[in-house]
């Protein structure tokens, strides 16, 4: 097999990889944010996230030297910034410190290949089929069935406008990204974008908070997960499959965050994973499945 030959394929095994691996990700994100809120209040300890991420990223930086956005790629990065980590994290992270379980705090975010479709197809000029929109809507019927039932105590108010943040925060900022941040260098891009988030949380937690972290194992190891896996892991993992795909297709992905969480909080947390909740995870995958492959199907056309 020659280099080239090689190299497509394993490029070839990323690309079909890739995905999956990112829906796992982001799906321990929520039930680390779980184990970390029992250290700190939610704005201190995305604080302290942002500033962890930051010496990692600068490490990153200073062995590659990526080329920097100029001004106007810097502003871009920096509204893209606050609305893929500063809102959408601020608004889930709040969301599961005022009670609201780690599987339901994915459900409201889980909706957003259904605000994606319908801005995609206005702001991108990206045509989403009726296919596609029926697999849209199968997803959300997944989705709701996944959680079906769950329990929605704790400070509904505060936890479920949170988490309404949040949905807004993560589809506008998946657009945004794709329509203005796509050339720039995903290490420089993200090192902007962790800085303009690492702000935001760091006024929110001095203006609304204690600032009092408890370095207890959880916090310590959780903060670690977040920050290496996801907030490095999935975010490149995002921001690669943004590039390669329509913002439709990659949003369809979210739709089987709810459900792999639903999992991870049943063997962790022991909530309640029943026959319907399994049922809405097979509808899920198929949603995704149907959105996929129309959009591929669309591509090759």
């Amino acid at each position: 097999m020659s280099p080239d030959s090689h190299q497509t394929t394993l490029e070839s095994i990323a690309a079909r990889a890739a995905p999956a691996m990112f829906v796992l990700l982001w799906s321990t994100g929520f039930i680390g944010t779980k184990y970390v809120l029992m250290g700190a209040e939610p704005l201190t300890y995305l604080a302290v996230r942002m500033g962890c991420v930051l010496v990692l990223m600068g490490l990153i930086i200073a062995i590659w030297r990526p080329a920097w956005p100029d001004r106007r790629g810097t502003f871009h990065s920096a509204v893209a910034g606050l609305l893929v980590h500063g809102f959408y994290l601020g608004g889930t992270s709040i969301a599961i410190f005022h009670s609201v379980p780690a599987g339901l705090s994915a459900l409201i975010p889980g909706l957003q290949p259904i605000l994606t479709s319908t801005l995609a197809n206005r702001w991108l000029g990206e045509r989403v089929t009726p296919r596609q929109w029926t697999g849209l809507l199968l997803g959300l019927a997944g989705t709701i069935a996944v959680l079906h039932g769950r329990s929605m105590s704790g400070e509904a108010g505060w936890g479920w406008f949170a988490s309404g943040v949040a949905l807004v925060s993560i589809t506008l900022g998946t657009l945004y990204q794709k329509r203005y941040c796509s050339s720039i260098d995903w290490r420089a891009g993200n090192f902007i974008q962790f800085v303009s988030a690492g702000l935001l949380f760091a006024a929110g937690a001095w203006l609304f908070e204690t600032r009092v972290i408890h370095w207890n194992r959880e916090f310590v190891l959780g903060l670690a997960w977040l920050v290496i896996a996801l907030s490095v892991g999935s975010i490149w993992l995002l921001y690669w499959l943004i590039r390669r795909s329509a913002a439709t297709q990659v949003a369809s992905l979210f739709y089987l965050v709810p459900a792999t969480t639903a999992v991870m909080a049943y063997v962790l947390f022991d909530e309640r994973l029943d026959v319907i909740a399994l049922i809405g995870m097979a509808v899920c995958a198929m949603a995704v499945l149907l959105v996929n492959r129309t959009a591929i199907s669309a591509q090759k056309n």
